[in-house]
């Protein structure tokens, strides 16, 4: 769960932010997008991770210079829950033992109608479970690597069962963004009116994500001196006199820089003698 900034003023949170949408069965991922950044006069929206057009669920939507966040938000774990109907009917025990050889790795080919080129790629299946199951129709849940099709898991597993397919699918989460803070477009909607036509920003307020809290659910920070501040948002490196904490860094050697709890970069990690980090995106 994201804790809420609320100390700045509406129309800058509204320059870098994240709000979670509940997206409905019918419209693109897209479009959703578009919605939003026309609801909100934004220069920009962006989302983090695609959902076929009648899937629902989680859809993090990016607001203005958010937009720059996707490549450290958008490549996290999915999770799912949807039905599958069999094609012939078998024994819930026999039907487990079947989906648990799908976890782990395994090797995809995108559906024809993917928009993504369609090669064979690896993908791991942290969860694929029977929740309930009722004649031929089963309710699962799915955790998987971001990328993986969950629709081709089902018709892979029906050709192995003698027939499957996907009947209805619901993302549960994207990365850190869950259901326990998602909001419909009807809410959404409503809270621009709110804030447009009678001044009022709370229900908008607590919609929006700083884009500066979502990075603090993926990667480690640092803080700088506040007189090196002013040349670090012009693009200057990060040198080991420049910090105030111990260096740390993840697997992939990126960090957030903050001054004053004031989000400055993302940088990644470099080995350069005095210098430890250069900027991979600077919020200017």
């Amino acid at each position: 769960m994201f804790i809420m900034n609320i100390d700045k003023p509406l129309k800058e949170l509204l320059q870098f932010c994240v709000i979670n949408i509940d997206k409905p069965a019918g419209p693109t991922s897209f479009s959703v997008g578009q919605f939003v950044k026309k609801e909100l006069n934004a220069k920009k929206t962006s989302h983090f991770g695609t959902l076929d057009p009648e899937v629902t669920g989680v859809l993090p939507i990016a607001v203005n210079r958010a937009c720059r966040l996707n490549e450290f938000l958008m490549h996290r774990d999915k999770e799912y829950v949807g039905v599958m109907r069999l094609h012939k009917d078998m024994g819930e025990k026999e039907l487990n033992e079947e989906m648990k050889k799908f976890k782990g790795k395994i090797i995809q080919l995108p559906p024809v109608r993917s928009r993504v080129k369609r090669a064979e790629r690896e993908r791991e299946v942290k969860r694929f479970e029977i929740i309930e199951k009722i004649g031929k129709d089963v309710l699962f849940i799915a955790e998987v690597q971001a990328g993986t099709y969950i629709r081709k898991i089902c018709s892979d597993l029906g050709e192995k069962i003698g027939g499957a397919h996907m009947l209805e699918l619901r993302r549960i989460r994207a990365g850190d963004f869950r259901e326990d803070r998602i909001y419909n477009l009807y809410e959404f909607e409503k809270a621009v009116s709110e804030w447009k036509n009678n001044g009022n920003e709370k229900p908008l307020r607590e919609m929006c994500i700083p884009g500066e809290i979502a990075l603090e659910k993926v990667m480690p920070s640092v803080h700088i001196k506040k007189e090196v501040m002013k040349q670090m948002m012009d693009g200057k490196p990060l040198m080991k006199q420049d910090v105030l904490d111990k260096l740390q860094s993840n697997e992939m050697g990126k960090f957030a820089v903050y001054c004053e709890n004031i989000f400055i970069a993302v940088m990644r990690s470099v080995d350069e003698g005095d210098i430890v980090g250069r900027a991979d995106f600077v919020l200017n």
